[in-house]
């Protein structure tokens, strides 16, 4: 009798623990399918760049993408399997990859209705163009830990390749000095190669124009010559003055404000060319530039004015000025919060609302907005710029003239297929593609 009581109250545990587990993941599976709804509304389900695309079929419901993520919200777990919600706030970091213990995840770039400009590079970032490679975000593998990586294994690979006694000034020529340019610069050093890196702004690449203020997601990355670096949230300075630090702890320079106009061959090796006239020889060549390549502009009177800047540099040195921010996307919602608190901010975008923005931006801005610390002009393009005015047309066709000091504008970029095109590179179009990465 007594065993039977035991066994009794034991498979009354048991089965109240099963029954509270199933309804937690029925209201987990619930909550995840009204957020799935929200994304769709607000146009922010659908993948934009690169994404995790899961394997229902080996997907063992563990959470440990959910759990890798960075960018939170973007995986949850529905119907005991992990599915895509937030796609578009993906930002390619590739945790989950990396988590999932069974490989039901892939890294893709591109949908089946939605394809991406990509470039042909191999498995060991060679381009079709023999002895031109290309590393980073430009071959669609983004986040600052990735970069680095590709930017290691790129070298390691040129490096092996390298043509005896080739005649050319330089083993090696690097073009940009982001995060994948930086690493491969380190690794090239190491490998006693001689190598020269261009960048056409400033040290850091895309992260310099980030506003000074801005936090830069990223993971634990192996940096060549340092070692492992343990960054999860760091502010743009911190993470480039840890590259200047080692850098120049490894007597690597970086030239800077040199644009790169044009690859072409040369008698076996390559001519690189700069807007400045100079010239370099090199035996093989690393493209590492992001994708956007140059500012899209908009193509107005009166944007050449000096009172126009396409990235925000000294947000605490700007203080009193009647300011309009250009553009709908994180970058612009983050310079015109940057700005509001001391001066007059205007934000002018096309769109009925704003989508696809990280959800702490999408929060601070609806603040704002209901706090009138920034103006937010839907529907609206920029027609003129004035020395002292500047002039956004309407849906309905009216025209409003605004006080002005400066503008920013952030209308996106423009991918460098041109320059890419004309050093004899290969670029099309990729419908849901699955990116080439390792396990660690």
């Amino acid at each position: 009798m007594l065993e039977f009581i035991i066994y009794s109250v034991v498979a009354l545990m048991c089965a109240g623990i099963l029954w509270w587990y199933v309804r937690k993941l029925k209201k987990e599976s619930l909550e995840v399918g009204q957020k799935i709804d929200e994304a769709r509304e607000l146009g922010i389900h659908e993948p934009v760049s690169l994404y995790p695309s899961i394997n229902e079929d080996i997907c063992i419901q563990s959470g440990a993408c959910v759990l890798a993520c960075p960018e939170k919200e973007i995986i949850g777990i529905r119907n005991g399997r992990a599915t895509l919600i937030n796609a578009s706030r993906c930002v390619g970091h590739g945790a989950c990859f990396h988590a999932c213990p069974v490989e039901a995840i892939t890294l893709k770039i591109g949908t089946e209705k939605r394809g991406v400009d990509l470039p042909h590079v191999n498995q060991n970032f060679e381009t079709n163009m023999h002895g031109i490679y290309i590393a980073g975000e430009l071959g669609g593998m983004g986040l600052i830990k990735n970069s680095v990586e590709q930017g290691r294994q790129a070298v390691d690979n040129i490096f092996r390749s390298l043509d005896k006694g080739h005649t050319a000034d330089y083993d090696l020529v690097i073009v940009g000095a982001g995060p994948a340019g930086i690493s491969a610069s380190l690794q090239a050093k190491s490998h006693g190669m001689k190598t020269l890196t261009l960048e056409q702004d400033s040290l850091g690449g895309t992260v310099f124009s980030f506003p000074r203020a801005k936090v830069v997601m990223t993971s634990p990355m192996d940096l060549p010559a340092h070692g492992k670096v343990k960054l999860f949230q760091t502010s743009k300075k911190e993470l480039l003055d840890l590259w200047q630090t080692v850098l120049n702890k490894n007597d690597v320079t970086i030239l800077e404000h040199q644009k790169v106009e044009s690859i072409s061959p040369d008698k076996g090796n390559f001519k690189v060319t700069t807007a400045g006239g100079h010239q370099y020889t090199a035996n093989k060549v690393l493209i590492a530039i992001g994708r956007r390549g140059s500012p899209r502009k908009l193509g107005v009177q009166g944007e050449n004015l000096e009172k126009v800047a396409y990235k925000l540099m000294e947000p605490e040195h700007i203080t009193g000025q009647d300011i309009l921010v250009v553009g709908g996307g994180d970058s612009a919602i983050e310079t015109a919060l940057l700005l509001a608190s001391d001066n007059k901010v205007t934000l002018s975008y096309r769109g009925e609302t704003f989508s696809r923005l990280k959800p702490g931006n999408s929060q601070r801005i609806g603040e704002a907005m209901a706090s009138k610390t920034i103006d937010v002009v839907f529907e609206s393009n920029v027609t003129e710029i004035e020395p002292q005015n500047v002039i956004l047309s309407l849906k309905d066709g009216e025209t409003i003239t605004l006080a002005n000091d400066l503008v920013y504008i952030f209308a996106g970029g423009e991918l460098p297929t041109q320059f890419l095109q004309n050093a004899g590179i290969n670029i099309s179009k990729r419908f849901n593609y699955t990116m080439k990465s390792h396990k660690k």
